[in-house]
């Protein structure tokens, strides 16, 4: 079926997503009003969304499948989509919209509705973490996984919201001490946090992984020695001239981290609990997604 023409869509918006700026459900039914298209909206709770999510994917077999929120639910969503046919979709609704970024989705509504409709899919790459976690864009241990927490566990929202806890932790994080194992070559580090990286940039613009693409059937590992606000200015606008002292890529397929102590951990923007280990593995074209047109990646 080509992807431009209207076939059974499900959309499964997360209410809590977002500064709640935008009605994503009248979006939606504006949006359709006056075209033939079969769709139906499932709204999650907050509490046993999983199971939810699969049984409503069992009743209503859908073609594509819409996640309306930021990376936490495209995540979820992405999960109960593994080895099917179904096609997963993006509305960025959230507070980290990382993974639309990332496809070049922007959060106009009606903008990224046309996507849905008349975008392209595509095979990704996606990353299983400690085989049972799925990560499709960037999950990383250390500084930004305990920024996220606060974020989660404060009252503010948007950018604005993780500036504020990103401030907090900037004084209170710990290096960690971690030995990183790769395809190629074993390591120990002392870093304020390491990134593994499907994608290439976050939700705020700073391309963390200028090296990467979740096309090519690897990922890589960013260790940041030291929280430089000259290096994430580089990463921000130029993406060029990172300094090795302070920041350092690894490509690989597989990979083995070990903290000597527990350390926070956040993958595509969900909070999980501290560990001391992170085993990751690379699953290539392992999940359709629509992509807008323009597109450059084949």
């Amino acid at each position: 079926m080509p992807d431009n023409e209207f076939s059974k869509i499900l959309f499964i918006i997360n209410p809590s997503s977002g500064t709640g700026k935008t009605d994503w459900k009248q979006e939606i039914v504006n949006f359709f009003k006056d075209k033939n298209a079969s769709y139906e909206v499932l709204e999650l709770t907050g509490k046993d969304d999983k199971p939810e999510i699969k049984k409503k994917l069992a009743e209503y077999n859908p073609h594509k499948v819409i996640a309306v929120g930021g990376d936490g639910t495209v995540k979820i969503v992405a999960e109960a989509l593994l080895h099917t046919e179904m096609i997963l979709g993006i509305l960025p609704a959230g507070s980290a919209n990382g993974m639309a970024t990332e496809l070049g989705i922007k959060d106009d509504a009606q903008e990224a509705l046309g996507i849905i409709v008349n975008g392209k899919t595509q095979k990704i790459d996606v990353l299983k973490l400690n085989e049972k976690n799925l990560s499709i864009h960037l999950s990383d241990i250390g500084f930004n996984a305990y920024v996220v927490k606060k974020f989660e566990d404060g009252q503010s929202r948007g950018m604005w919201g993780y500036l504020k806890a990103a401030f907090r932790v900037i004084w209170q994080y710990q290096k960690m001490q971690v030995r990183i194992q790769t395809d190629k070559e074993e390591v120990s580090r002392m870093a304020a946090m390491v990134v593994i990286a499907n994608g290439t940039k976050y939700g705020n613009g700073v391309v963390i992984n200028p090296l990467g693409s979740i096309y090519d059937n690897m990922f890589e590992v960013i260790v940041i020695r030291k929280i430089s606000f000259r290096e994430i200015l580089k990463m921000r606008f130029s993406q060029k001239g990172f300094d090795p002292a302070k920041t350092e890529f690894f490509q690989t397929h597989s990979l083995n981290i070990k903290s000597r102590h527990h350390v926070h951990f956040q993958v595509d923007g969900e909070v999980m609990k501290k560990t001391k280990s992170v085993k990751a593995e690379i699953k290539e074209n392992a999940l359709k997604i629509i992509v807008p047109k323009s597109n450059e990646n084949e």
